[in-house]
């Protein structure tokens, strides 16, 4: 069941605040109608959208919006209980038999874990089995990356497009300055197109585009633990041999000792 990922709106609310600290602090609360111009954000906002265009086919282009929304969810993975349940598996195939796995797989909740299990249960062969888990774990991974792919150039054009409005603004600027009140407003799009691309590239669609590649290792990682666990089933592993072979996911590298304690967990 995915749940509101906290952390993206907070980082985006964290950068915000110390942007509109910087502006009270040199100019006030009133600062802020200096830092809104409809025309810069149009250019900005337009030439992303125009580029995008070019660069995507509509079909996915369609899916943006659903995609920046999955860097604001998260979907809680509990590896120690995925190899419980793959243990059990086990021990039930090798005192029942594979054929006894059949009747629980409606209450399998992962789908790739049900599959898995069907395709055992048919006879399918291990090697078999196992390129067809690992070739929908490569679509998966490769559709991830055409819906990161469109956030990911977003916040490249987002600064290019910034500039390219801040070049407009010079120029309108040069273009009159025998005209003092046309100064202001030119120097306005000038600056604030090239601070409009800098902060969507920079707090939107780039690091969305960071937690959205993230997202996808983990659940890769998740289903690596899956083919791994299947297959050891299918082939009648011992299961206390499986456990330790799966056990090897719950380590990490980064924390002296947690590895060994949440292996002591997950027996208990």
């Amino acid at each position: 069941m995915k749940k509101l990922d906290m952390l993206t709106p907070l980082g985006m609310a964290v950068g915000l605040t110390l942007v509109a600290f910087a502006i009270i602090s040199s100019g006030g609360v009133m600062g802020f109608a200096t830092f809104i111009d409809f025309a810069s954000f149009c250019i900005v906002i337009g030439g992303i959208m125009a580029a995008l265009l070019i660069n995507f086919p509509l079909k996915d282009l369609k899916h943006f919006f659903h995609v920046m929304k999955e860097s604001f969810m998260e979907e809680p993975r509990d590896i120690s209980a995925l190899i419980n349940r793959l243990v059990q598996l086990s021990e039930i195939a090798r005192r029942e038999g594979l054929l006894s796995l059949e009747s629980g797989l409606q209450k399998e909740d992962e789908p790739l874990l049900q599959k898995g299990i069907l395709l055992a249960v048919d006879g399918i062969e291990q090697e078999e089995l196992v390129e067809i888990m690992m070739a929908e774990t490569d679509a998966l991974e490769e559709r991830h990356r055409k819906g990161r792919l469109i956030v990911e150039k977003a916040g490249e054009y987002a600064p290019s497009w910034g500039m390219i409005g801040t070049l407009i603004g010079l120029v309108l600027m040069l273009k009159n300055l025998n005209d003092p009140a046309l100064l202001g407003p030119n120097m306005a799009i000038a600056l604030l197109t090239t601070l409009y691309g800098s902060l969507l590239a920079n707090l939107v669609f780039l690091p969305m585009a960071s937690k959205l590649e993230l997202k996808t290792e983990e659940e890769v990682f998740y289903r690596q633990i899956i083919i791994e666990g299947v297959a050891g089933v299918q082939s009648g592993q011992n299961p206390n041999m499986l456990r330790e072979k799966l056990n090897v996911f719950l380590i990490d590298p980064y924390s002296k000792g947690k590895g060994e304690k949440a292996e002591e967990e997950i027996e208990k």
